[in-house]
This record gives structure tokens, C-alpha cells and sequence, in this order.
């Protein structure tokens, strides 16, 4: 069988999973204030404490909030809370996103040496050129007078930051058509619909929906990736890695549908939290018009006119804890879903093997009892000895311990960078209702868009 009809097969019986329950629907009913979806999970810790074991329909969930016991499920005994994957596999296959134990740090091992601190260095003129493209893009915009959806503009530009930096490709896709089948699929209420169609006898099996259709375009785009000219012949990517990989015979686990799979992860899940964050950021930025002019006079004395470098990255302390605040109050994954593999104990709460786990990362980023003014933007707050304070994993924005996200050091440098170059050059203008919504499915998404208008400095 041909890696073209292995992964149609594949994608035939994943694209099945559709519309079946999922944790995320079993936390519907708790997120359904318009005005703060977060409100009755927060109320809930406040009133019933840091663990509370709640029975959903057939699903028993235990809703965490408290730093200590962040811990004890992702540190000290991760061997027993396993990576929750329903749902994720009709968008990444067999990418060690979807495995625990062995198998994924095999996966894993040969993937890591790519995401050292020590090769940032090597990617920043990737980030800079495309950040430079997107700031072409803007300039137009800019003269238009256009309003643009944020979220859209960040997420095809960390496409093509993944793109350049770890392939060695220019995007050989259109990145705003694959943004639209990211929104589609990532929206929980359209897997909704499907389950509630399955349920009242309807025939799902014709693959018309809007969510099979996104995924189909989507699995299109990784080998397109693949099959595409480099752009530098560089030795040194992660796509050389993995090909590496793949002709390793010691491990036969890395075939080429799982290089595929890879890519997924990353033109998927790395390019949507980068984006996200960013997009973010650009939101609490233009309405504190201080915080933007500090940015851009930071950027001016570090790097000036020429484009930032790996030491200037370390010296933009101020930018750095713009992008640390933004993912403190706007966690792109604001929870974390763990299922027990055996049975524990929690804060005095009995834990059962199959067990939901939810670990409420964004409650524990707006508790005052680990955050002074929680709800206040503070970039302060992460630099100099105010950062010495911060209760230890009270802030897990990429997860903790062995499985904490392989891009999250990485994530930071090129949101950094983007916000440092982009203000200096544009003052994006946000034209959208105020505050902006939060829409809590499987990452935290601005309700209905950021829109933003985009205006040159002079």
C-alpha cells in the first residue's frame, strides 16, 4: 500500500471520530456565560476548593486549579496521568502529540536537538524575513485602510516563521485558506452539531460536512510541504531530522507517514498557539498606547536599524514580558486534559483509573492568591525580582515536566521578535468591541475575531 493510500485510509477511519464526546463537550454546559465563560469554573474553586470530582453524563472529571497539585499530575507522578488524545488524531495522525510512554519519547528523541536554545540563533533571520513579508502585507493595509481579522494576520505569519526557520521552505500554500480549516475544525460547537445529527439518525458518512472537508484540505498540506523546493539546501532543520529519522533502521517507528504526521503538530498546533499569543498581545497593546511606545523605544536603543540577533532577543527584557503577561491572562491552552491510568489520591480526593483530569490552567493565572491584581495587564511583573516572586507552576502556558510543549522556548522568541519589529514599524489599531470575548474550546480564542486597523508610522 502507497503513504497516499495509507493516509486516506487513515484519514477514512479518523474522520469516523467526528461528533463523538469529547471532554471539551462535557465542559460546554460550564462555559456558557457570554460574558466571562470562565465565571462558573472559577466560582466553582472558589466555593468547592482546588480539587473537585464532578460526574458529567458517563465521564467522571476531576477539575484541578491549584499549583502543587499541577505537580503532582505533570511532575511527580506524570507516569500516571497519560496525554488525553480523543479528538486529535484526524488532525495529526500518529504525531507524538497522540502517544505517552516509550513510544513517544522515541518520537520524540530524534525531533529535540531542533528545538535547543543553542539553534535559535540560527533561525532568527527566518523569523526576521517573515516578519519582513508580513509587514509588506500590512503596508498595503495600511494604505487600504482595510480592518483585518489579528488572529488570521499572526497565524500566517508563524506559519511562515515554521515554514522558513524549520523546513527550509517558502509556504507552498495559501496560509489564510489552511487558517479556515483550523477555525473550523477547533471549534468544539461544530463537532456539536455533528454529534447531535449522528444522535437524530442523520447520514454523516458522505464526508460533506465542514469539518471532514477541512481536514481533508488540511492532510493535503504537510507532503505538499515535503515536496517542495528548499529554499537554502541548510543541512541543519528539523526537516532533515526527520528524514533522518525515517531512514534510521534502529528505529522503525519513524516511517514516512509518521514524518507527515510531525509536520502536522507543527504547521498545526505550534503555528496556532504562537499565533494566538500574538495576536493577543497586539490587543493589549494598542489599548495601553504606553506599553506600545515602551516596546518600540526598547527596540530602537537594542537593535536600532538593523534586524535583531540572538543576543538582542535576550536584551528585549521589557518586550519579552509583554509576551509572558499576554500568556499569563490569555493562556492560548487554558487547560491541560489528563486521563488517570490508575488510581491516586489528590487533596484528599479519590482519583479512579479512567478519570478526567482538567487541569485549569487559566484559573490558577487569575487566582490572587499567586498573582497580585490578577486581572491588571502588568509586564513588570516578569521582570527584575518581581519575577523571583511567582509561585512555582502557578503559570503553565506550554504544560510542565516531561511532557511540556518540545516549542515553547521557541514559541517566545519569535512572538518577541514579531511584537518588537511590527509596533516599531505600524500601530495596529483594534476596532472591536471592548473588552473582546473570550471563546474557550480547545485553545482560548477571541470570540467573533480581533479586528484591528493598521496604520504606518511616520
Amino acid at each position: 500500500m502507497t503513504i497516499a493510500e495509507t493516509e486516506m485510509k487513515m484519514m477514512g477511519s479518523q474522520l469516523n471520530q467526528f461528533g463523538e464526546e469529547s471532554i471539551w463537550f462535557k465542559l460546554s454546559p460550564l462555559l456558557k456565560d457570554p460574558s466571562n465563560p470562565m465565571r462558573i469554573l472559577m466560582q466553582m474553586t472558589e466555593r468547592y476548593g482546588p480539587v473537585i470530582p464532578v460526574s458529567m453524563a458517563s465521564q467522571r472529571v476531576v477539575l484541578i486549579s491549584e499549583p502543587e497539585y499541577f505537580k503532582h499530575v505533570l511532575v511527580s507522578k506524570a507516569d500516571n496521568y497519560i496525554k488525553y488524545f480523543d479528538g486529535l488524531k484526524p488532525i495529526f495522525g500518529k504525531s507524538m502529540i497522540t502517544h505517552d510512554g516509550a513510544l513517544w519519547q522515541k518520537i520524540r528523541m530524534p525531533q529535540q536537538p531542533a528545538f535547543h536554545p543553542d539553534v535559535f540563533a540560527e533561525y532568527i533571520p527566518y523569523f526576521n524575513a517573515a516578519i519582513k513579508t508580513k509587514m509588506a502585507t500590512w503596508e498595503a493595509l495600511a494604505r487600504s485602510g482595510e480592518s483585518v481579522e489579528m488572529v488570521e494576520q499572526t497565524w500566517t505569519l508563524a506559519a511562515d516563521m515554521i515554514c522558513k526557520a524549520l523546513f527550509d521552505r517558502d509556504m507552498p500554500f495559501n496560509p489564510h485558506v489552511v487558517f479556515k480549516y483550523v477555525k473550523t475544525y477547533t471549534d468544539v460547537m461544530n463537532h456539536k452539531s455533528i454529534r447531535e445529527k449522528k444522535l437524530a439518525g442523520f447520514d454523516m458518512s458522505d464526508g460533506e460536512t465542514a469539518n471532514t472537508k477541512a481536514v481533508e484540505a488540511w492532510w493535503a498540506v504537510p507532503p505538499a510541504v515535503i515536496a517542495s523546493d528548499p529554499r537554502e539546501e541548510r543541512e541543519k532543520t528539523l526537516l532533515k531530522m526527520i528524514e533522518a529519522a525515517v531512514a534510521d533502521p534502529d528505529v522503525p517507528e519513524f516511517d514516512e507517514q509518521q514524518a507527515i504526521d510531525e509536520l502536522k503538530q507543527y504547521l498545526w498546533a505550534g503555528t496556532e498557539t504562537t499565533a494566538l499569543t500574538l495576536a493577543w498581545a497586539l490587543y493589549l497593546v494598542s489599548l495601553m498606547p504606553d506599553a506600545a511606545d515602551r516596546i518600540r523605544r526598547e527596540g530602537n536603543e537594542v537593535y536600532g536599524d538593523r534586524e535583531p540577533n540572538a543576543a538582542d532577543y535576550s536584551a528585549l527584557v521589557y518586550t519579552r514580558a509583554v509576551i509572558q503577561e499576554t500568556m499569563r491572562i490569555y493562556p492560548p491552552i487554558w487547560s491541560l486534559i489528563r486521563t488517570a491510568a490508575g488510581p491516586d489520591e489528590i487533596d484528599g480526593k479519590e482519583i479512579k483509573a479512567g478519570d478526567r483530569i482538567v487541569l485549569f490552567g487559566y484559573g490558577a493565572h487569575h487566582n490572587p492568591k499567586f498573582w497580585d491584581s490578577p486581572e491588571e495587564f502588568r509586564p513588570d511583573r516578569w521582570m527584575g525580582d518581581a519575577a523571583k516572586k511567582r509561585v512555582k507552576y502557578s503559570y503553565i502556558p506550554f504544560g510542565a515536566g516531561k511532557r511540556s510543549c518540545i516549542g515553547g522556548a521557541m514559541s517566545q522568541v519569535e512572538n518577541t521578535l514579531a511584537l518588537s519589529l511590527l509596533l516599531r514599524r505600524f500601530r495596529p489599531e483594534y476596532v472591536g468591541p471592548r473588552p473582546a470575548e473570550i471563546n474557550p474550546t480547545v485553545t482560548l480564542t477571541p470570540r467573533g475575531g480581533l479586528h484591528f486597523k493598521i496604520h504606518e508610522l511616520g
